[in-house]
């Protein structure tokens, strides 16, 4: 399991990189917050349990998060 969160690091580093050459600075820097946690947590040694479990929290704290934004931030047919 730590390898796979090592490659979630990896991914989500490249699009760290692609937001930030895009000239979008809030989500590359987003995106930068996800990798460092995911290289960190990789390296931790976890049990396996532990690492579904950090997982499952990710997924919770994103939908609550993108949830929120698409409710209360995001404007439906702006700039179209």
């Amino acid at each position: 399991m730590d390898r796979m969160f090592r490659v979630l690091g990896f991914w989500t580093g490249i699009f760290t990189v692609m937001f930030y050459v895009g000239g979008m600075l809030n989500v590359s820097i987003l995106f930068l917050v996800q990798t460092v946690f995911f290289l960190t947590v990789s390296y931790l040694k976890l049990s396996e349990r532990m690492y579904m479990y950090l997982f499952g929290a990710y997924c919770t704290v994103f939908m609550i998060g993108f949830t929120w934004y698409s409710e209360f931030i995001l404007v439906p047919g702006f700039g179209h």
